[in-house]
């Protein structure tokens, strides 16, 4: 029996795993709840006989990260393959309760599933019919799931940098793009919180007293919206905003979170320096930036190119022609990338929806995304 068909006649098993991952809720930052989907997912890893080791990894405050080493007892290879997941998901717990788990008009919902518990489940799948078939990828294989990439990955990223050390190439399990594209190209990302701190006074009796921290930041605010640069793919938004205390006190106090979106480093930098070099029109207030650059861009290099066409390859014998895009998100495959693996990324299960209401996947492209995986980890890349 051949992958593809191997999981075409699993499809009903893997889809029975299903309920269990989803209802097991993992939003970010929850404790409890992070180690007891790592618990889901560390019963799935027992019943693979060519995983060597499960290693839990805590992370205060947030849970749980989860390393597990397969194929690699009887390996020469002295690099190995990596495989990316997360386990936190965006939406707050309870969120099943309101949005359960269904399967509906050829698609399956629930919270978290597409972005990416079902992702998951399909790369303990593929380790399964790797060890029941008796055959032996081309080189070791390290899962890991971390449990913060929705967040940002500050526990997660020195964990990532770690294993990629080593890497030979990083297969990133996050949703497919859609049209069940591939992602070859990330924008990278930074986060920063702009604030300006003015001086209170009363608005009626004294308000020429006052330096006004709010229409400082309008006007700063301003200035930022003219980094933008759609051409070359930066983007610098504002997202949110507050200050002030009260309707009759000049406020003394604003803030803004702004989103930076890149494809080089160079203009990563560029606009980091831009940002820290705001000056005020009031002198009386004061600017103060927090945060940074958060992930670099994942960039399509030649060997990320030659990767995917291998998958285009393996896909084509599959009876499938794969496509790749760029977008504009980041995931941890950009950690990875940076450091010179090549990376193919997006390699989730087919669906729509990702952090929203209508959240679902589509099980027919199920046994082709495990087909494909099997096919990349036993191909000689």
């Amino acid at each position: 029996m051949n992958a593809l068909e191997y999981f075409q006649d699993k499809l009903d098993e893997i889809i029975q795993c299903l309920p269990d991952v989803i209802g097991t809720e993992s939003p970010s930052r929850d404790e409890e709840d992070s180690r007891n989907i790592v618990n889901v997912f560390a019963q799935l890893a027992k019943s693979i006989p060519a995983i060597d080791s499960v290693e839990r990894i805590p992370a205060e405050g947030l849970g749980e990260h989860l390393l597990i080493k397969a194929f690699g007892k009887n390996s020469s290879e002295e690099k190995h393959f990596l495989l990316l997941g997360h386990t936190d998901t965006v939406h707050p717990k309870g969120s099943i309760r309101e949005r359960p788990f269904r399967m509906e008009d050829g698609k399956i919902f629930g919270p978290g599933i597409f972005d990416m518990k079902a992702n998951c489940v399909l790369i303990f799948k593929v380790l399964q019919y790797l060890s029941e078939n008796d055959l032996h990828p081309s080189a070791p294989v390290t899962v890991l799931l971390t449990c913060d990439e929705e967040i940002g990955s500050h526990s997660g990223r020195p964990l990532v940098e770690r294993e990629a050390k080593n890497a030979k190439a990083c297969f990133v399990f996050e949703p497919s793009a859609p049209g069940g594209k591939v992602k070859t190209g990330r924008k990278g990302t930074g986060n920063y919180i702009l604030k300006a701190h003015g001086i209170a006074s009363h608005a009626g009796l004294d308000p020429q007293k006052g330096a006004n921290a709010v229409g400082e930041l309008a006007r700063q605010i301003i200035e930022l919206h003219k980094l933008n640069n759609f051409e070359i793919g930066t983007t610098v938004t504002v997202t949110t905003i507050k200050g002030g205390t009260t309707t009759n006190v000049v406020p003394a106090e604003a803030e803004c979170e702004i989103d930076v979106r890149f494809t080089s480093m160079a203009e990563a930098e560029r606009i980091d320096s831009e940002i820290r070099s705001l000056k005020t029109v009031d002198e009386r207030v004061t600017l103060e930036v927090l945060g940074g650059i958060n992930r670099p861009p994942l960039e399509r290099t030649k060997a990320v190119a030659a990767l995917f066409e291998k998958a285009k390859k393996i896909a084509a014998s599959l009876g499938v022609e794969l496509e790749e895009t760029q977008v504009g998100g980041a995931s941890d495959g950009n950690f990875v990338g940076a450091m010179g693996v090549p990376v193919l990324d997006g390699l989730g299960i087919a669906g729509d929806g990702a952090h929203a209401d209508h959240e679902h996947i589509l099980p027919d492209d199920i046994p082709f995304r495990g087909a494909l995986l099997a096919g990349l980890l036993t191909a000689e890349i």
